[in-house]
């Protein structure tokens, strides 16, 4: 019997078996691990994506020339603001180089009418303003010191990042009977319905870090968030964010 074995073990056929059985094992491995790895994303990032909050609102922008006591161009927007927090539990110090929501993708029954907008350098009171020159396709806030939304900058230990998803030119609202106009109400008003503001949007948040480290997620948000018809303004935390899977792009 060992004889036979020695024989079946020296014959080449023999030691081609085994390497295949060891390359296929070895195969399964790595099938598994990069299994774990489109599902489960970064497990120890240096910075997390913490918390999404969006805020859904009514807005109406006065019309100059108006034949009418009250005319507005009524919009619908949503402010969306990202926590980038540092982690803890990640034994490195690292700092944020850049922080890039780009490859923005949306669908809506008036496309043409969804526009991004940047927060507004210049007003004092308000984070956004929808002007022309705050359209946007794609934001980077830049790692420094402090955090600065208006000035696009984000600590480079962590921070808030910002943009609005503005629904635009959804209808014109005129009236010569009321003696006041209130725009949380405009929506109701004009009777914009909720499938006249649905909003899916797609895209990508990549952390940049200053040695050369990035990492990449995909968003996907519905607005506006609550019954903002109604309501006129409404809220949503996002703290449950296990479906945003990030990797990493660059090493």
């Amino acid at each position: 019997m060992i004889r036979r074995l020695r024989n079946l073990t020296s014959k080449k056929y023999f030691h081609m078996v085994m390497m295949i059985v060891i390359i296929a094992i070895i195969l399964f491995i790595l099938g598994i691990i990069i299994l774990k790895y489109n599902v489960e994303g970064e497990t120890n990032m240096p910075f997390q994506l913490s918390k999404i909050s969006i805020i859904s609102s009514s807005e109406g922008i006065d019309k100059e020339v108006a034949e009418t006591k009250w005319a507005f161009d009524v919009y619908q927007s949503n402010d969306v603001f990202l926590y980038i927090d540092k982690n803890d539990g990640y034994a490195k110090t690292e700092a944020i180089k850049s922080i890039e929501i780009n490859n923005i993708q949306i669908e809506a029954k008036q496309k043409d009418n969804i526009v991004i907008y940047k927060p507004d350098e210049q007003e004092e009171k308000l984070i956004f303003k929808n002007k022309e020159e705050n359209i946007v396709q794609s934001i980077e806030y830049i790692g420094d010191i402090e955090s600065n939304l208006k000035q696009l900058k984000i600590s480079n230990q962590g921070g808030l990042v910002a943009f609005r998803c503005s629904n635009n030119n959804l209808v014109e609202y005129t009236s010569n009977d009321e003696e006041a106009i209130y725009h949380n109400e405009l929506l109701k008003k004009a009777g914009i319905t909720p499938e006249d503001l649905e909003t899916k949007i797609t895209f990508d948040i990549i952390i940049k870090l200053e040695d050369g480290k990035e990492y990449k997620a995909t968003i996907h948000l519905d607005f506006p968030v609550g019954n903002v018809i109604e309501e006129g303004t409404t809220s949503m935390e996002i703290t449950d964010l296990k479906d945003f899977i990030f990797k990493r792009v660059n090493n």
